[in-house]
């Protein structure tokens, strides 16, 4: 073997090893809960393997999709591993979309098996999908079954527990494509690879302290970026898994008190829903949430912080299998006070151990196609870009969105920021939701986080609206805590005090529920379009 030639020493990278080594170390670890149901490694693997030759017996071949419309459940921990090892590619559906939608991301990534909940699958028995050919029903929790047609059961029956290699021959062919939202056009597939899931667990791992003592509860969707990779990173370690199929605070609570639950993700409208929960108390051992998905008030932090909960702060999008960044502390901030801390924690931070650095560069690229950084000042705005292994591959059966996307070299998020002196950076808003007032940029993540800040508001939004004078000026809504009295007059002065009053909205309308997405995310689009009107054109800077 000639000096550094590895011929024959390297292996495929890929989060199957995670199951195999789990179940090889510790077989009667308990794996997974859901409801009554409790599996250990050891059957996890069994049912895995399974799922895997049922699959290949039922026409599956090498990179075709399968599609998962589910819920958190065994079922959909069980489909991360048993798609790639059956050589298929996993597409996991949000829950939330409505038919023609479910549809479309069938059709485009030509998903030949659809497996769901079954009242999931109800609204779409009419739909006349073009390449699926086989509907399939998951169990309720319970294990029973509700509806008629092909039962999971029914295909697991079709599998053997003939040994399949817990390897792949390509570490960057596709594991599974996540669809994007879509509120600005139809969703793209982002494609992710096997080394690119393998090197992602392995950063949440680490940024999140992953144990074999991990008792990990579902609150992020298992659809969304495919659990920012956890299916497969609580895997790695060996831990629990305790799923949780709808969101709610005595769910939480109860499963946190009764589970041991330690571990848990989401974003931060599900910190505001555990820290408002009537069950909601002092923690007396260790319980580390991983929050993102929108930036944390130093707020909601506080109030977290006061419960005993560590909060782990993390940033990055479906293009960049979840969390890319994390707002690491630094020992000096432990000098800080508590509200200096967590304006301090409220920053995206910085890569992760298995990214790259993360930038801000400038709108307009040098002569030569490379991108310019803004000033590390942390006043100069500009778009924050990523690159590396836990950056996906593409967008699937895409190449133009793909090239423009990566434009420079570098992904470009679309996520406007600021880079600190310290080097860490500091998300501003998404491109889309900036406000230009008069010429001047005014973020609305700032204006939200000065109107949350009052004792009354339990949360908000804030989009801009046509004013005939500036174009357009920030108007907030406003969800008010159960019993909490606050006028628009009163909203609007405190805000004053938190920021330039040229910032502050001029209205604040009062609301019962705001729109959100699945994973908690705001839909400002839809505030803006009943906002806007007939209006055709938004002012652009």
């Amino acid at each position: 073997m000639t000096n550094g030639d590895r011929s024959g020493l390297d292996t495929p990278l890929t989060p199957l090893r995670f199951l195999e080594r789990a179940v090889e170390v510790h077989p009667e670890k308990e794996a997974a809960v859901d409801g009554a149901r409790r599996i250990t490694y050891r059957e996890l693997a069994a049912t895995v393997t399974r799922l895997a030759n049922a699959l290949r017996a039922s026409g599956l071949g090498a990179g075709e999709r399968v599609a998962y419309l589910s819920s958190n459940s065994f079922e959909l921990l069980v489909a991360h591993f048993a798609v790639p090892l059956a050589g298929g590619v996993l597409v996991a559906i949000n829950t939330r979309l409505a038919p023609a939608e479910v549809q479309y991301i069938c059709d485009h990534s030509g998903a030949t098996i659809l497996v769901g909940d079954p009242a999931l699958l109800a609204p779409l028995a009419d739909v006349p999908f073009q390449t699926v050919g086989e509907v399939v029903q998951a169990p309720e929790q319970d294990g029973s079954y509700t509806g008629s047609g092909t039962r999971y059961d029914d295909v697991l029956a079709r599998g053997d527990d003939t040994p399949i290699p817990w390897e792949v021959d390509d570490e960057n062919a596709v594991i599974t494509i996540n669809y994007t939202s879509g509120t600005t056009g139809k969703p793209k597939g982002v494609m992710y690879t096997h080394r690119g899931a393998y090197l992602a667990s392995l950063g949440n791992a680490m940024t999140q302290g992953f144990t074999t003592g991990t008792r990990y509860l579902w609150t992020l969707p298992m659809f969304h970026c495919n659990g920012w990779c956890g299916p497969w990173s609580v895997t790695a370690v060996a831990g629990t898994h305790v799923c949780l199929r709808a969101v709610r605070g005595d769910d939480m609570w109860r499963l946190i008190d009764t589970e041991c639950v330690n571990q848990m993700s989401g974003a931060p409208t599900v910190l505001t829903t555990l820290a408002t929960a009537g069950e909601a108390h002092a923690m007396d051992r260790r319980l580390a949430i991983a929050t993102a998905g929108a930036p944390p008030s130093p707020t909601i932090i506080r109030a977290i912080g006061n419960l005993g909960i560590e909060l782990i702060h993390v940033y990055g999008l479906t293009e960049t299998y979840g969390p890319y960044s994390v707002c690491e502390p630094a020992e000096s901030w432990s000098d800080l006070s508590d509200d200096e801390r967590a304006v301090k924690m409220a920053r995206q931070g910085v890569g992760m151990v298995t990214a790259d650095r993360m930038r801000v560069v400038l709108p307009q690229a040098a002569e030569d196609g490379s991108l310019i950084d803004v000033a590390a000042d942390g006043v100069q705005m500009g778009e924050i870009v990523m690159r590396g292994n836990v950056v996906m591959k593409g967008y699937f059966e895409d190449p133009e969105k793909t090239a423009e996307a990566f434009a420079g070299g570098w992904f470009h998020s679309g996520d406007l920021g600021v880079m600190h002196p310290d080097g860490y950076v500091q998300l501003l808003d998404r491109a889309k939701d900036v406000i230009i007032s008069g010429g001047e940029n005014i973020s609305t993540i700032e204006v939200e986080q000065a109107v949350v800040s009052h004792p009354a508001v339990l949360d908000v939004a804030v989009v801009g609206v046509p004013d005939d004078k500036w174009g357009e000026r920030p108007k907030a809504y406003a969800v008010l805590r159960p019993g909490a009295e606050l006028t628009e007059a009163e909203a609007i002065a405190h805000v004053k005090t938190q920021i330039a009053s040229y910032k502050a909205p001029r209205e604040v309308e009062f609301v019962d529920d705001l729109p959100k997405t699945s994973t908690g995310k705001i839909r400002k689009n839809e505030l803006r379009d009943a906002a806007w009107g007939d209006a055709k054109v938004r002012i652009q800077g």
